[in-house]
């Protein structure tokens, strides 16, 4: 499915973001004390696997769930237990063994530099990072990531402040850009480049390499490889006395203290030599036109927006709160998602019977294998949660399960899944006739006529 196709598929949900409608709490599941008990606890019923945020709640996960369970005695580390209530108490339809599929950036091992710091996540952090590897990385003001180029491509986006970046292409054209929150860049394999902060407090970027197995401390740096060169073949390459090189650096200075640059225009090389390059390597994601949906606003950049990031594409999304990013999955690639902003809780299945529930928040890094079906709820009510989906593909495509199930013969639909209930499969029709895509939904409330009472 290429972008256009998307937002045509999702065109009648565009106009103006809807709020979300105030959750209510269920009486079947409430977060609250009730007739049903608080939640965390042996009297507190819910058939329905409803949402807890216990982070805003204040509230302390137990192993609990409809009666069954009991309390932990034992060591506990109650934070993390309060950032990950779904693997405390899991929801009643997780079953089977699936591998870890989430990551938090403050579980890495930060490198520290003169100015600027980085951290990585790879498939030596988590396992079920095949396709992509992301760095969380820092630079003041002045300061620079050194000259330097990967064996694989490099995709960012700008999380604070602002960064100027520098890139020579194939044909020796060479490219110098500002960047600020929410622009991205591209680098192709083997292409050289650099990065330098801008702004008084410098800035923070997320960086995405197409290869799971990509560390950091692999780049290729300009200082590591003169400083392993004999400086006579160095005064051969460059036309210079060999004493030239007597004071280079003896070792990768990887990222240090620069002084601030002047503007664009100024830092140009001004000799015979110099070409401007032809290709593209920075995009404003943000400043993109978003598609509204129901619950939030969808942007997509890939290469037939980015002409360039022909090994990554991307999805921006805003979630309202109590919103929910559809059930859905991807043919194409696995999503790598970094939670910038917020809490979410998302069940993955994966096909025989096997479904796990994993909890996120802001800095936290998500997998989901390509063809598992998945969403991403906003576990507050009151908070908005954003997010970046990632892919190791030259195009974004997703798969619908309220549109696929609409546009199949309602027969068919009813016969699966209610064969046994007439009446409720005439309610599941009138949801999903004329569906269309809204890939991000508002908050529904069900608490009313259709509620089963216990």
């Amino acid at each position: 499915m290429h972008l256009s196709s998307f937002l045509v598929a999702i065109g009648v949900c565009s106009g103006v973001w809807a709020a979300p409608v105030k959750q209510k709490p269920l009486a079947s599941g409430s977060h609250h004390a009730g007739p049903h008990g608080k939640p965390f606890t042996p009297e507190h019923r819910d058939p329905y696997d409803g949402k807890i945020d216990t982070v805003a709640e204040k509230l302390q996960p137990l192993p609990w769930r409809n009666g069954d369970g009991a309390d932990m005695l034992g060591p506990r580390n109650r934070a993390r237990e309060r950032q990950n209530p779904d693997l405390v108490r899991p929801p009643s339809t997780d079953h089977g063994n699936m591998p870890n599929m989430r990551w938090s950036f403050a579980d890495s091992h930060i490198r520290i530099e003169e100015g600027g710091w980085t951290r990585q996540t790879t498939v030596r952090e988590l396992p079920t990072s095949k396709e992509l590897a992301g760095v969380n990385m820092r630079l003041d003001e002045g300061v620079i990531r050194e000259l330097h180029w990967h064996k694989e491509a490099e995709w960012a986006y700008v999380l604070e402040g602002r960064v100027r970046i520098t890139a020579l292409d194939t044909e020796g054209g060479s490219f110098i850009d500002d960047l600020e929150k929410g622009d991205l860049w591209y680098f192709p394999s083997g292409h050289p480049h650099s990065l330098q902060g801008l702004s008084p407090n410098g800035t923070e970027f997320l960086l995405i390499f197409d290869d799971g197995n990509f560390s950091e401390d692999s780049t290729f740096l300009l200082t590591d490889w003169v400083a392993r060169t004999p400086k006579e073949v160095l005064a051969e390459n460059f036309r210079v006395a060999p004493e030239v090189f007597r004071a280079i650096p003896q070792k990768e200075k990887y990222i240090f203290q620069g002084s601030n640059p002047d503007s664009i225009d100024e830092e140009i090389p001004k000799s015979k030599g110099y070409k401007k390059s032809k290709l593209q390597f920075t995009h404003k994601m943000l400043a993109q036109e978003p598609v509204n949906t129901t619950g939030g606003l969808v942007r997509i950049t890939d290469s037939t927006n980015f002409a360039l990031s022909k090994t990554v594409a991307a999805a921006h999304l805003d979630i309202g709160p109590g919103a929910l990013r559809e059930m859905h999955w991807h043919p194409n690639a696995d999503e790598w998602s970094y939670f910038i902003k917020g809490r979410a809780r998302v069940t993955i299945f994966a096909a025989e019977g096997t479904a796990r529930t994993f909890d996120y928040q802001a800095g936290d890094v998500g997998i989901v294998p390509k063809n598992m079906g998945h969403f991403i709820e906003n576990l507050s009510d009151d908070e908005p949660l954003e997010i970046l989906e990632i892919f190791r593909a030259d195009k974004f495509q997703d798969f619908s399960l309220f549109q696929w199930l609409g546009e199949t013969p309602r027969r068919m639909v009813k016969e699966h899944l209610f064969a046994e209930d007439e009446e409720s499969g005439k309610k599941f029709e009138k949801a999903v006739w004329d569906a269309d895509k809204d890939p991000i939904k508002d908050h529904f409330d069900y608490d009313g006529e259709d509620k089963e009472e216990l």
